[in-house]
């Protein structure tokens, strides 16, 4: 059985995304991500290459160090 994907929200910037994932475009095309281990998507929209992070939440002042609530048993 293989390990499940793991979504870390990251403070003030990316979603980290490890495991294998599948990621796919409103048209159905597929990024090719074979061989990474981890990738970074966009949170904060200001990124060049979204889907993916390009560090611009850096210089807009992206701010969300907010944890959710896990949701109730």
């Amino acid at each position: 059985m293989s390990e499940p994907v793991k979504i870390t929200v990251r403070p003030n910037g990316p979603l980290q995304v490890e495991g294998a994932i599948a990621l796919t475009d409103a048209s159905g095309k597929q990024w090719d991500l074979v061989g990474k281990p981890a990738v970074f998507l966009c949170r904060c929209g200001a990124s060049e290459n979204r889907p993916f992070c390009d560090g611009a939440h850096k210089k807009v002042g992206f701010q969300d160090a907010a944890s959710p609530e896990p949701p109730a048993a």
